[in-house]
This record gives structure tokens, C-alpha cells and sequence, in this order.
């Protein structure tokens, strides 16, 4: 984003001279969107150094989908030089980024990473930041201000954001990070930055910036960390909205507007339709200036990341609210015209209310961009069996703009209950950018891109990110991955193409991957855009029904039981309700009518052995808590299975216990509800016994 001055002087007339690029610019950067629809000047790149395994060389060379990336011992040490090779003790030194030239660290990531870095700005002798190698990595921000004493104890909020971290480091002529530590250990690490072109005034980061610009920090902050508390659109803005009614299979123009103006803010909300079906079946389109094909085209729901269904988060740009209200804050520039239109490929009537928070603007014909997204997907695909891994392509385009975001709607259909067997994401994204012939962004793994690590699959939100679905067991059944490119966009002269892998642990067939990317072009901007079809959307809405979990990766050797059928007695209070999303398309849903209330199951030891007891069960807004007694003992603590907003599989660990070959007795005892639950429900699809040394 470049802010001009204007400056009068005698004789000279008038010159227009550019900001200089400070912390205190790019702090105000990484919460501006309007700022991503104008092409920037200057006109930087941004570029990865990563731990990417450096076997990979090409894409029809070996080794392309090499995944030593970071966990030690690799053949080729994935650091840019070795200064000093290991000593004694397994230390060694060694640079891991260096930039030639003004420009900005714009993220930073580590899954865990080993020993010390040293950050050198501009050759100076001194290091700005010496030490652990981690808390640069993840807490870049709360380093300086903790030292600064500025934030009191408020160091963590905001720029973090979940493993990833996004305050900016400036620096004038160059950049150069050694790290001191021990290649054959972990050291997982993702450095992202800005290079501007030569000559651009950029002023170094200094410590004493966290004081300096301490009022656009705190700014930045609130809306960082609260964007729906905290974002108001533009005070001239006026609310233009409808409600659109749209019969099966018929398309209606929804909202027409007039320009030169821009949306800023744009809402939708499904108020008649299957929350599943309408929001994936739906598509969104939006043309800009008249344009025959739509800039914007992607399912209602997955255009918010929401997808399918409603699944609740809050980031930067798009936020979904419980109650089903889907807001994005993406600014959408035009110089005549904007026509939001709905496509219904449902077999059933549909109705959405629409609003669009427009105001006044005006299209510069060298900088203003249009918005675009584009969805596609793949359905029944396989994964590592013939077709082994390969990489989906998210985004190819030719021409000027600028990458703001991607998300993908995962459908894994994979029976293993376990993120160590059922993990989708082993693969890693590849960004090539103009002129490359190397992808300019080269990671380590999907949830690493994504902000988070070791394929978890617990729910988050942030600004910059988000995993607002993960239906479970773990990483099986419908996931949703989000992440924003605002401090770190992707600007490209000629060309993008945005590519991830496809590396599951496992063999499955049937998985589909739907991915959508954000991004703003010139009208001249060429993708490889093909309407959506009918079967895209209507497909990949429906898991494979009576799945049985099968024991791999971390749940190698375990004995799975249905809860169905290891009933112990009778029990009013319980009964077995069927779906898609049960093992074997039923689960046991008991109601306890008091603390302390038990119900019982009989499992089988295969052979005398220490194992581990484990319940599949379901979290609910209204689910509530339980203990676990084996044979009569107590083992483990309580499990509370209360989850605010979706229905979801989660496994429970209860401890090992010593248990003789035959059949035993696993009991849940109620302890009654959390304060936010709406009650004492507890679901359970399956138990296992898990093996244990």
C-alpha cells in the first residue's frame, strides 16, 4: 500500500513523493483490505525460505513428492549454506534465508524447530533477535513488546496466529537468519517476505518501533484478534439488500449496482433450503463491469469458507456466525456495474437474503483490480494407490494481480480413526510466480501452509486462518481449511500458478477436494476458469455409509467394538439413532437421568496384554460429560464431549490398564454437563482397546 505526500515547493511546482515503508506502514497493511484492490506500489514479491525436503527439483524429475522436510537426517540439509559443520555435541551453524535488497519478514512458522536463530538486518553486526529459534518462529511480536514492557502482559494478541506469526520485520538493504542448531533433530520452519524493488525506502526495524508505533499496533490488534467486534465498513457506505427466491434449477439476477463504487462489505444468509445441500448447491456468481464470464464463482456457503453447511468461525475477511449470517469484507471495486446472481442446481426452492455495503470510489485504471473466486473440484478421487501422489492445482492464471487467499472442503473418506492414518495433508503447496522456474513459495505440509501442525484436528479461528469444520474421528470425514494472504499477498506481473499435493497416508477411494482461490486481476487476466456443473456441487455431500474404523498408523493393533452391539442390559435412557457420519451408521445416544448414572458395554481382550481404553464418541452443543470404569476401576479423568456449534467425532483417551484375555466391562458414568451445554447427552459410536507396550 504506498501513501502519497504531496509537497509544494517555489519554482518547482508540485511532487508527489511515496511514504517510506516503516513497521509502522505494514502494521496498518495487515488490516487494510481496501489496500489488496490496487495492484502495489512499489510492486513487490513475496518469497518462501522453508525446510522443504531439497530432493525435490522438478516437477517430471525423481523425488518431486519427497516429505523429508524438516524431522532431521536429511541427505541434504534443507538450510541455504552450512557455515560450520556439526560439532561433538550434533550443533552446527547455518543460514536458513538471506535477502539481497530492501524488504519485509512477513510470516513466520515452525511446527518445532530446535536451537537458536540469529536475525541479521542491513549487515549489522549485531543481531536484532538472538535466541530460541522457536519463540522467533511463533511469537515474533511478543518478543519485542515483552521486551519493550509497552503491551502489559497483552504480547500474544493478534499477530499470532495459531503456529504462524505475522509481524512485520522492515529492513533497508538486506536480511540474513543463521541458525544454530542441530540438523538431525526436528527444525520445521517456514520465513516468508516482502523484496521490493532497489531504491525503495524502507526503514530498518528497530526495537524501539514496538514503542514508536504503538498506537497503530494496538489498532491492528483489536482488529486482529475481534475482526466482528472491532470492523465497521465505511461511514459513507449505504446498505443495498434482497431477498432472493430461487426455484430449482433456475438462476435470478439478485442485486444490480451501479458504479463507480465498491462493496465492502457482503452478506448472505440461507432462510429457506437444506443447510448441506442449498449452501453447496447454490452457486454464487458476480460479474463486474459487464464481463461475460463471472469474476466470482463458487457454491454460496464455500465462498465464506463455510462448507458444506454452516460451520462458524471469525477471520479477517469472512466471518459465519452461528445463527447462519455469512459476512465478507473482501473489497470489490468497480468502474460501472456489479451483478450478484444465484444459481440453484438443488432439487428443492431456495431462499437467501442478500445485502451489500456499497460506497462511492473511484477506478483507477492503472491500480484498481477486480475481485475474483474461483471453485472447482474433484470427486471419487484416489489416493495412494495407482495414481500415487500428485499435486491439485488451485489456481493458474496469466496476467497482473494479486493472490489474497485459498480454502479447501475436504471430503476424506478414509475408515481409520486416527490422524496417523487418516491425514490428508502430507502434501505441500507450490507457488510459481512470473518468471520461476522454482516455486517461489515451497512448503512442508498442508496444515503447515494452513497455519497449524501435525495434522490436528481440533477447531480454530484467527484473522489470517482457520479449521472451522473437522467432523471426525480426527482428520476423516469433512474438513475445511482456510488462510489469507494480507501481509503476505502474492502480487504476479504475468503469472500464478498455485499448486498443493495430494498426499494422504493412506489408500482411499472416493475423496473429494474442493478448493476455492481469492484473488483480484486486471479485466485482461486469463484463469483456467469452466462453469461449475451441476454434478461439482450436487456430489461429494455424503460419507460412505456403514464405515467400519480400521486399525492403522496410530491406531495399529486396536479392536474396535460398535457401541450397538456391546450393550450390557437394558436402559431407558439410551437408544440408537442412525447417519452417515456413525460407524456402521448407528450410534448409542444416552440421556442419563442423573449424575452418576452408568451404561455399560462388554469388550474382549484378544490376549492378555496393557491396553488402552478408547471411546469414539459424539461432541454436540448439547453433549455432556462422563468417567470411564473398566472392570469396576476408575481410569482416566472425565471426557466432556460438549462442542458450541457442530455435531462432530472426536476419540477420548481413558489411560492403560492391565486387563487378562476374555471379555470385560467398560462403563460410562455420567458427571453431568458443562455450564455452556445444553445437556447431559452423551453419544457413543464405538470403543476400542488400543495396545499398549
Amino acid at each position: 500500500m504506498t501513501h502519497c505526500l504531496l509537497f509544494a515547493a517555489p519554482l518547482l511546482g508540485c511532487q508527489v513523493l511515496a511514504e517510506p515503508i516503516t513497521t509502522g506502514t505494514l502494521v496498518r497493511e495487515a488490516v487494510d483490505l481496501s489496500a489488496l484492490s490496487r495492484f502495489p506500489d512499489p510492486a513487490y514479491r513475496t518469497v518462501q525460505f522453508s525446510s522443504y525436503d531439497r530432493h525435490s527439483i522438478a516437477p517430471y524429475a525423481p523425488d518431486w513428492y519427497a516429505n523429508n522436510d524438516g524431522f532431521g537426517g536429511e541427505s541434504i540439509p534443507a538450510v541455504l549454506e552450512t557455515l560450520e559443520e556439526p560439532n561433538a555435541d550434533g550443533v552446527g551453524r547455518y543460514v536458513i534465508a538471506r535477502v539481497s535488497g530492501p524488504g519485509a519478514i512477513v510470516r513466520t512458522w515452525t511446527a518445532v524447530m530446535n536451537g537458536e536463530l540469529a536475525v541479521y538486518l542491513d549487515g549489522d553486526d549485531e543481531p536484532v533477535y538472538s535466541g530460541s529459534a522457536e519463540r522467533f518462529l511463533r511469537q515474533t511480536f511478543a518478543h519485542f513488546a515483552n521486551a519493550a514492557g509497552t503491551f502489559g502482559g497483552d504480547e500474544e494478541r493478534g499477530f499470532r496466529q495459531n503456529d504462524a506469526c505475522y509481524f512485520p520485520v522492515t529492513f533497508a538493504r538486506s536480511l540474513r537468519i543463521e541458525w544454530t542448531g542441530k540438523i538431525e533433530e526436528p527444525h520445521f520452519y517456514h520465513i516468508e517476505t516482502r523484496k521490493y524493488p532497489d531504491g525503495t525506502d524502507v526503514r530498518t526495524f528497530r526495537p524501539e518501533d514496538i514503542t514508536r508505533y504503538a498506537s497503530e499496533i494496538a489498532e491492528a490488534q483489536a482488529l486482529l484478534s475481534d475482526t466482528s467486534g472491532n470492523w465497521a465498513a465505511p461511514p459513507n457506505a449505504s446498505a443495498h439488500e434482497a431477498t432472493a427466491q430461487v426455484r430449482s434449477h433456475k438462476r435470478i439476477e439478485a442485486l444490480k449496482l451501479d458504479g463507480p463504487a465498491a462493496i465492502h462489505v457482503f452478506e448472505a444468509k440461507l432462510e429457506r433450503g437444506d443447510p448441506v445441500r442449498s449452501l453447496r448447491g447454490v452457486i454464487l456468481k458476480i460479474s463486474f463491469d459487464g464481463s461475460d464470464q463471472p469474476q466470482v464463482e463458487a457454491p454460496l456457503g464455500d465462498f465464506f469458507g463455510s462448507g458444506p453447511g454452516v460451520a462458524p468461525y471469525d477471520s479477517l475477511p469472512m466471518t459465519v456466525l452461528p445463527d447462519g449470517t455469512m459476512i465478507c469484507r473482501f473489497t470489490m471495486p468497480f468502474r460501472e456495474s456489479a451483478v450478484v446472481s444465484l444459481d440453484n442446481r438443488t432439487d428443492e426452492d431456495v431462499s437467501v437474503r442478500l445485502a451489500a455495503h456499497v460506497a462511492p470510489g473511484e477506478w483507477d485504471p492503472g491500480r484498481s483490480l477486480h475481485f475474483f473466486a474461483k471453485w472447482r473440484v474433484d470427486h471419487d478421487l484416489e489416493t495412494h494407490g495407482a495414481t500415487g501422489i500428485y499435486d491439485l492445482p488451485y489456481l493458474t492464471a496469466r496476467g497482473r494481480g494479486v493472490l489474497v487467499g485459498v480454502a479447501a472442503m475436504i471430503l476424506n473418506p478414509s475408515p481409520v480413526p486416527t490422524s496417523a492414518g487418516d491425514w490428508w495433508g502430507e502434501g505441500d503447496e507450490k507457488v510459481w510466480v512470473d518468471d520461476d522456474t522454482f516455486p517461489s513459495l515451497f512448503g512442508t505440509g498442508s496444515e503447515d501452509y494452513y497455519n497449524y501442525s501435525w495434522s490436528r484436528p481440533d477447531l480454530f479461528h484467527y484473522a489470517y486462518c482457520a479449521q472451522p469444520l473437522d467432523t471426525g474421528p480426527d482428520n476423516r470425514g469433512f474438513v475445511s481449511n482456510i488462510r489469507w494472504h494480507i501481509l503476505d499477498a502474492l502480487p504476479f506481473r504475468q503469472s500464478i500458478d498455485f499448486q498443493m499435493e495430494l498426499n494422504h497416508h493412506g489408500h482411499n477411494q472416493g475423496l473429494s477436494y474442493a478448493r476455492i482461490a481469492y484473488f483480484y486481476g486486471t479485466p485482461e487476466l486469463r484463469d483456467s476458469w469452466v462453469p461449475l456443473t451441476t454434478a461439482a456441487v450436487t456430489q461429494g455431500l455424503e460419507l460412505p455409509r456403514d464405515w467400519q474404523p480400521v486399525g492403522a498408523g496410530a491406531s495399529r493393533g486396536a479392536v474396535f467394538f460398535q457401541a450397538e452391539d456391546s450393550l450390557v442390559g437394558a436402559n431407558p435412557n439410551a437408544t440408537v439413532v442412525e447417519g452417515p457420519l456413525w460407524s456402521a451408521g448407528k450410534l448409542v445416544s444416552w440421556t442419563p437421568s442423573a449424575e452418576g448414572e452408568e451404561l455399560s458395554f462388554k469388550v474382549e481382550a484378544p490376549s492378555a496384554g496393557r491396553y488402552e481404553v478408547v471411546v469414539t464418541g459424539a461432541e454436540t452443543p448439547a453433549s455432556g460429560r462422563f468417567a470411564v470404569l473398566v472392570d469396576g476401576q476408575p481410569t482416566g479423568g472425565d471426557a466432556d464431549l460438549y462442542t458450541p456449534h457442530l455435531t462432530m467425532l472426536r476419540n477420548h483417551y481413558f489411560g492403560a490398564v492391565e486387563l487378562a484375555a476374555g471379555e470385560h466391562t467398560v462403563a460410562l458414568v455420567s458427571r453431568g454437563r458443562s455450564d455452556a451445554s445444553a445437556g447431559t447427552e452423551i453419544g457413543v459410536d464405538f470403543l476400542w482397546l488400543l495396545p499398549r507396550r
